[in-house]
């Protein structure tokens, strides 16, 4: 059995730190400043970090390739599986025509104020596919979105990546809570109250952060009240599932309470300065004829404003979308939400489950810090969420036929969806198992221990641990499995709340989501940007960390200053 080595460099923890993160830097640096596509940044960190683990940190070559599969494993079931389902949803949905019938909706019932449409989109929206799938889902289809409805891709993305942050800890119906709860020992309902005293304060926050982000400080004088009904209704509802329900409906419930009080709120108000962000529609958006051809289609606002003014109706040109459209315009959208939050509360996951204990890994390296063997057990769940969403894709595509689609359509969107994210799988397999490298070998803990050690302002960078797990993973979920447990045994050693730095754990992961290149390249599938992750990392990665600060400032106030906030 190996033992892990916490400090092999020198014997020096603070040597062991620098080294540890040698790959981290390699990935960043290929991403970020050489430009290289993900993958490749991805691959280069993973050789860099095969070596050190190797030669370094001294694991036996067979366990550190073990370790990197079994990561190659989970990347593919069951994260790339609910990710392929939710992006072949989305392109029946656009074969279909049903994506520019939810474009036109937005056309005719919206404002075409580009501000109002980020909020409804890239806040509301993304939280709800962040709510029921996640792992980079809500910026593919939110960012695909916001460029159909006149976008430049690069702002799509990036906006959608920091909004991507709030819903995060309470993704894919609360599995990173749960997930937590069970690597800790400690209750998920605490757990959840916590993180729902932290996040909701981002909630509120960041829709007039990505307002100054996209259109600066002057447009807030006159969209800063829709961009309070997004923020706070969120909030509200994140707080109070959170703290009153459990972890499983924070997301899906605030997403839904605060796309609907957008949408009422801006049919009796609109900023005065609409002209000046008037949305354009540029024909963008393909689709599929009754007869199974491919066209394009497209709506311009300036030309709906203009045919509705004529005669005071509605111009033969454009149609405004009937009451049949619109229901099929939402139909993937809520069929999605219905049938994973059903799936998951009738424990249909459960069914046919197997823990297979990954061959010559499982117990086989001796967890040096919690002095335990390292189980390496892989949950194979062929009723995951992934598979309730490939039953709503099934359905979909049946509605759409019986609609007047082509049934080339489930063939056409299952290509399309192979060539938007082959590069990305690939990049998913490679960060994970470095992911999985990094905990197997002892660099996680290595870098864990150290930053432990900083004492008092450890609740500070506690929500740096959370932020370098999930760049690494690019889930929440493997954040709170890699550092959930350290942060409990930190905080005990230090004589601080254990509820409070596990919490923490987690929503300091989300800060780190918009610079995760799992999350990244999965983002730009659907964009022009695909291959492009480093020039949009550059773009996200000073907000992450001044989102990760600020929450780092929080959770100080809230275990020195006002303690009393901390669910027991």
């Amino acid at each position: 059995m190996f033992h892990q080595i916490l400090t092999p460099v020198a014997g020096s923890l603070f040597l062991s730190l620098i080294v540890g993160f040698i790959p981290i830097i390699v990935v960043l640096v290929l991403l970020g400043i050489v430009r290289r596509p993900a993958w490749q940044a991805a691959l280069a960190g993973l050789i860099i970090g095969l070596l050190i683990a190797i030669l370094v940190w001294q694991v036996p070559i067979q366990q550190a390739a073990s370790s990197t599969l079994n990561g190659f494993a989970f990347a593919l079931f069951p994260v790339m599986w609910i990710v392929w389902n939710a992006m072949w949803l989305y392109n029946i949905a656009v074969r279909s025509g049903k994506f520019e019938l939810f474009r036109r909706w937005m056309v005719y019932n919206v404002p075409p104020d580009k501000r109002i449409l980020l909020l409804i989109i890239g806040f509301s929206f993304g939280a709800l596919m962040e709510g029921v799938a996640g792992f980079g889902t809500p910026v593919a289809i939110g960012s695909a979105l916001l460029i159909a409805l006149g976008f430049p891709a690069l702002e799509a993305v990036t906006l959608t990546l920091i909004f991507n942050t709030t819903p995060v800890a309470f993704g894919a119906l609360g599995v990173p809570i749960t997930t937590l709860s069970s690597v800790t020992g400690l209750h998920a309902g605490p757990l959840a109250a916590m993180v729902g005293r932290q996040l909701p304060f981002f909630a509120l926050f960041l829709p007039f952060y990505a307002m100054v982000v996209f259109t600066g400080f002057r447009s807030l004088r006159t969209i800063w009240p829709a961009a309070l009904v997004a923020g706070l209704s969120f909030a509200l509802m994140q707080f109070t599932i959170s703290n009153f329900v459990g972890p499983e409906l924070p997301d899906v419930l605030a997403s839904l309470f605060s796309l609907i009080c957008v949408i009422l709120f801006v049919q009796v108000w609109k900023p005065r300065d609409i002209e000046q962000y008037r949305a354009t529609f540029a024909p963008v958006v393909r689709g599929i004829d009754t007869g199974g051809n491919e066209v394009e289609t497209g709506i311009n606002a300036a030309d709906v404003a203009q045919e509705e003014d004529r005669n005071g109706r509605e111009g033969n040109a454009i149609q405004k979308p009937t009451t049949q459209e619109a229901i099929l315009a939402w139909l993937p959208w809520l069929l999605v939400s219905i049938i994973v939050i059903a799936w998951t509360f009738l424990k249909v996951p459960a069914l046919g489950a197997m823990n297979i204990h990954w061959a010559g890994l499982d117990k086989q390296i001796f967890l040096t810090l919690y002095n335990k063997p390292y189980a390496a057990i892989y949950a194979f769940q062929p009723l995951g969420t992934g598979t309730a969403i490939l039953l709503t894709v099934i359905v979909t595509a049946l509605v759409m036929i019986a609609t007047g689609s082509s049934a080339n359509i489930i063939w056409l969107s299952l290509v399309d969806t192979w060539r938007q994210l082959r590069f990305p799988i690939l990049t998913v397999m490679l960060i994970i198992g470095l992911a999985y490298l990094y905990n197997y070998s002892g660099m996680s803990y290595t870098l864990g221990l150290a930053i432990s050690k900083v004492g008092f302002i450890f609740p500070f960078f506690s929500v740096f641990l959370g932020w370098i797990a999930c760049f690494l993973s690019g889930s929440d979920t493997s954040s709170n499995a890699l550092f959930g447990n350290l942060q409990v045994v930190a905080a005990r050693q230090l004589n601080l709340s254990p509820v409070l730095m596990a919490a923490s754990n987690s929503s300091g992961a989300v800060m780190s989501k918009m610079i995760s290149p799992q999350n990244v390249s999965t983002g730009v599938s659907t964009t022009e940007l695909n291959g492009k992750e480093g020039l949009i990392i550059r773009r996200t990665f000073f907000h992450s960390i001044i989102l990760a600060t600020i929450l780092g400032i929080i959770v100080m106030i809230q275990q020195y200053l006002i303690p009393g906030i901390i669910p027991h």
